[in-house]
């Protein structure tokens, strides 16, 4: 096997899509569950930046492999 082939096995193992997807979607669930708290408002005011994130992250995940 040539270089080439085990660094892009390398780079393509940890840019699966599933694992991924599963950390966007969680961050996104942490935001609305941030948002509909009732106790901090810290917690509350990031809220909507844990959720552009978690939405940003799940639209840049879409596009790598299986």
């Amino acid at each position: 096997m040539s270089g080439a082939v085990v660094a892009r096995s390398g780079v393509a193992r940890w840019f699966r899509r599933g694992p991924w997807e599963a950390v966007a979607m969680t961050l996104i669930g942490g935001g609305i569950i941030m948002l509909v708290q009732p106790w901090s408002i810290d917690l509350y005011s990031y809220s909507f930046v844990t959720i552009l994130a978690g939405t940003v992250g799940f639209v840049i995940v879409s596009h790598f492999p299986e």
